[in-house]
């Protein structure tokens, strides 16, 4: 019998939901052992039903989250009719559900009254899954049989027992056990937190009333995302970007993204990029849709809720043998790089369709620094996995922002005094790179510096960044950022290093990166010279910038803009441009 849904209840159950899983989301902080999972923030949660549908997601890592549905996909085919109470699932293959190896899926189903009512799943980045090099993220891996261990769905618990089988072969193949085992420890205590909750659900409202809320929510994301995109003009809308190399061979590497609005559907083609590649940015299809839907998620409002029902309206393919389908064995521990690209491109097609509501490009997704070695005197092995989250581009009305986590990946820079309290490493510099922002009516947000010095004796550095050759675009007139840069030994026989590499450092050496700004946003010579001379002031851009880039002179003795000069200057410009 069909129940008439009540809105107030309708938006408690929804409000209930997001409670979970945002409980879900501190336990992960709270109870992890590594840094990329507690402090750099690395990991997603969200509550799926019984048919295995995104219900609500955490405030965590978007990227991870839009592939849950192909991993519960493989879940179900290999363990639906072979589900009790206490299993918990694991699976880490890009080619059988996942996204990357280190990236390791778990799903725990939750039972109440002797049925299957849904899921608890967590996604934390593990900070070392074997193979060939410490992080098990390197770039320049050539198949996945490189990258470390791969794991198919498989019950590391069964009925509450832990199989003790996987447990060990977990632990041998991996450098660092004790942070492996613990964090898959914090992924079961969140699953446990998110099945506890649920299940009180089901013991407030029932058990056919929850199951009509939750199909009326999922129509309810269904039905906003559909309104939204029937206000889109229709119409086909196509962008290209590009990420710089593999490492291996030349660039540039194309992400061709084509968005057609159909009335109240998308279909978004990624048909003309390019084919898989050497180097291992390939990326998985489940990790496209992810990107490709966080990116149109950006343009629809914020009462739209994040769940299945949103992924009904768009439909993406993406052609096999391509970057964004591989097939096995190409390589994908550097699958993030491309996904961040994805997201780029898919912006980039949506500032023709509603180009009030999405940024230029950010500063290219995060970049991924590397160490792993011993102890000094030791056998001790550690591995940093420090990503370097930095700038969005600027946006209708607003400047970039800078400092900040790329609407990619909502993490965390780690604190530098965590860094130095746990690893051989000292940090030289950070702050803000003066000069890398895109200029534009709305200037692009700034990128950042870090410097490193290796304290240990020896060890392997892995080096994941792009945007050094193709730097994040502008929009509207808006001009480009600033490219990134790496920098072996600055202060001494300065060495420019490729965006991709894995190489051996020794004691003192030290890695210098320069991340680029986000790009701008508007007309630069239509920027308030005010707003050019207070970043003057507070040293976010030099006054040779200031005259280069947005036709702005200030006076040569402060900082308060000479009208009447930029005036002049900006005429010159524009004159020399007709």
């Amino acid at each position: 019998m069909a129940l008439e849904i009540d809105p107030i209840t309708f938006a408690v159950i929804k409000n209930g939901l997001d409670t979970i899983v945002d409980d879900m989301a501190y336990t992960v902080m709270r109870t992890a052992r590594s840094p990329i999972v507690r402090d750099v923030l690395d990991y997603s949660a969200t509550i799926c039903d019984a048919q295995g549908r995104i219900l609500a997601q955490a405030k965590t890592v978007a990227l991870h989250l839009g592939a849950v549905p192909d991993a519960m996909s493989v879940v179900m085919d290999e363990y639906g009719d072979d589900l009790v109470p206490g299993d918990v699932i694991i699976l880490n293959d890009p080619y059988a559900g996942g996204m990357h190896l280190p990236d390791i899926f778990m799903f725990k189903p939750i039972f109440h009254d002797g049925a299957l009512r849904g899921f608890s799943v967590v996604i934390a980045h593990h900070c070392d899954v074997g193979g060939r090099v410490p992080g098990s993220n390197a770039s320049d891996s050539t198949e996945i049989y490189q990258e470390g261990l791969r794991i198919p769905p498989l019950k590391l618990y069964a009925a509450g027992i832990p199989d003790r089988s996987l447990l060990a072969l977990i632990k041998k193949n991996v450098r660092l056990p004790d942070m492996v085992i613990g964090d898959l420890q914090a992924q079961l205590a969140t699953c446990n937190v998110g099945e506890r909750a649920f299940v009180n659900l089901f013991r407030k409202y029932g058990i056919d009333a929850l199951g009509q809320y939750f199909d009326a929510l999922l129509d309810y994301g269904e039905l906003l995302t559909r309104q939204a995109i029937r206000a889109w003009p229709n119409g086909r809308y196509q962008f290209t970007d590009y990420i710089d190399d593999d490492g291996f061979a030349p660039g540039p590497i194309p992400i061709v993204c084509v968005i057609e609005v159909q009335d109240d559907h998308l279909m978004v083609d990624f048909d003309g990029s390019s084919p898989q590649v050497k180097g291992a940015i390939n990326c998985t299809l489940s990790y496209t849709k992810s990107s490709t839907y966080l990116g149109i998620r950006c343009a629809l409002g914020r009462d739209v809720p994040n769940n299945a029902g949103v992924y009904r309206c768009i439909t993406i393919t993406a052609p096999e043998g391509s970057i964004l389908n591989p097939r096995l064995p190409a390589p994908v521990a550097a699958r993030a790089l491309t996904g961040y690209r994805v997201v780029d491109a898919v912006l980039g097609a949506m500032a023709g369709i509603v180009p009030d509501l999405v940024m230029a490009a950010g500063e290219g997704g995060n970049t991924v620094v590397c160490f792993g070695g011993y102890e000094a005197g030791s056998q001790t092995p550690f591995i940093l996995v420090d990503m370097i989250n930095g700038a969005w581009g600027g946006r209708a009305g607003k400047d970039g922002i800078e400092g900040v986590t790329n609407p990619s990946q909502n993490m965390s820079n780690m604190p530098v005094e965590t860094l130095e309290a746990r690893y051989p490493i000292r940090i030289e510099e950070y702050g803000l790179r003066e000069d890398s922002c895109g200029p534009g009516e709305h200037r692009g947000g700034l990128g950042l510096v870090r410097q490193y010095r290796l304290l240990a004796d020896e060890a392997v550095l892995q080096l994941r960044a792009d945007r050094a050759v193709n730097p994040p675009y502008g929009l509207f007139g808006g001009g480009p950022a600033a490219p990134s840069r790496n920098i072996l030994n600055p202060d001494g026989r300065a060495e420019e290093l490729p965006s991709k590499l894995t190489r051996t450092l020794h004691a003192g050496d030290v890695i210098r990166h320069e991340q680029a700004g986000g790009g701008g946003y508007g007309d630069p010579l239509r920027r308030d010279p005010d707003r050019v001379a207070a970043d003057v002031a507070n040293e976010k851009i030099s006054r040779d910038f200031a005259e280069r880039k947005f036709g702005v002179i200030l006076s040569p003795d402060g900082f308060q803009p000479d009208l009447a000069a930029s005036e002049a200057c900006r005429k010159r410009r524009r004159d020399a441009v007709e």
